[in-house]
């Protein structure tokens, strides 16, 4: 009898060769059960493992499908602020709409370490792809991280905020966990967002560790829900 590890496998394998592309709806879970002649348990493990690396997405009704490709990996943010001095790709634009220091919510506190209510600095922005906006996304950075960068307390676009952090700091980034959620927008992101009526959006809260173990931002970034971003990755 099959494990999960070998399902799961079986399944990154074909999305990583093409053979399942972006989009492609995954067999349903009794499908699987049936074809490895596996426990619901186990054929949900294994799907659990495909969605943790980024390879699928899931959602209420439209089942499991293979994921758009995600997010710049850490690598690849860092080679494109060395060479350019921006981690954005060519043809998006950062506009900064809010710079604050906020009390804590527990999800950022849970994150940084601290306790609610403590303070943090936040920078909030609407990224747009060829002059279209794409995301919002709020960073919150502790302290340390804005007596280090002083200018991520200014509202001016870095380029690369949590690059020049980690360099001011003198430790490298080494992972990021993307916590993937769906909700409802609410009326500031559907304004942001020029979305209009009951629209879905995908949440995307972003904890970037240093070498040293520190935490250099926690982001939370909110899209359009047809926007599909990778779990996790690491260096």
């Amino acid at each position: 009898m099959a494990g999960y590890a070998e399902i799961a496998d079986h399944f990154r394998r074909l999305i990583q060769s093409g053979q399942m592309r972006p989009g492609d709806r995954m067999p349903p879970v009794r499908e699987v059960m049936e074809t490895w002649a596996v426990s619901t348990a186990t054929a949900a493990r294994a799907y659990k493992v495909l969605k943790a690396e980024g390879l699928t997405t899931a959602s209420t009704g439209a089942g499991t499908m293979v994921a758009q490709h995600g997010s710049a990996t850490i690598s690849a943010r860092v080679r494109a602020h060395a060479e350019t001095g921006r981690a954005l790709a060519a043809d998006e634009t950062s506009r900064i709409v809010e710079i604050a220091v906020v009390g804590a919510d527990e999800l950022i506190a849970s994150r940084l370490d601290i306790d609610p209510g403590t303070p943090v600095h936040v920078r909030r922005r609407v990224v747009s792809r060829s002059g279209t906006p794409v995301h919002v996304s709020s960073s919150y950075y502790a302290g340390y991280v804005i007596d280090a960068v002083p200018e991520l307390a200014q509202p001016v676009s870095t380029g690369g905020s949590r690059e020049l952090a980690a360099e001011r700091l003198g430790s490298p980034q080494t992972q990021v966990l993307e916590e993937v959620t769906s909700r409802l927008a609410t009326d500031s992101e559907r304004e942001a967002l020029g979305l209009t009526g009951s629209v879905v959006v995908t949440q995307v809260v972003r904890t970037v560790y240093l070498a040293d173990g520190r935490v250099v931002e926690v982001a939370v970034k909110v899209c359009n829900g047809a926007t599909v971003i990778r779990w996790s990755s690491v260096l």
